[in-house]
């Protein structure tokens, strides 16, 4: 993925691990307005996180206490706080297939 000035990557400044019995869990990415408005992201859409492990798709929580730059993770396995992730917007426009035979 390209060094791209509307996709700088973020540093993860705190991980959120959640429980069964949590009511509120599952993948969450919080991030300040403006990285979101950068990637064209707006609250409660999903995008791509993308660790250095592994990628996963995530609810984006837009949140103006984060500092610009930074982002809170929730339940996204692979990453630990202080390392570097890229959050995307999925591509859905695109026509390709991919999997199919014929």
């Amino acid at each position: 993925m390209p060094e791209d000035a509307r996709n700088r990557p973020l540093r993860v400044a705190s991980f959120i691990g959640t429980r069964a019995a949590d009511t509120d869990r599952g993948p969450q990415v919080r991030i300040h307005p403006e990285d979101a408005h950068s990637r064209l992201l707006a609250d409660g859409e999903l995008a791509w996180v993308h660790g250095p492990r592994r990628q996963e798709l995530a609810t984006v929580a837009v949140d103006e206490s984060m500092r610009r730059g930074d982002c809170a993770l929730r339940d996204i396995t692979g990453v630990a706080p202080s390392e570097v992730v890229r959050v995307v917007k999925p591509d859905l426009d695109s026509h390709t297939r991919r999997g199919h035979f014929a």
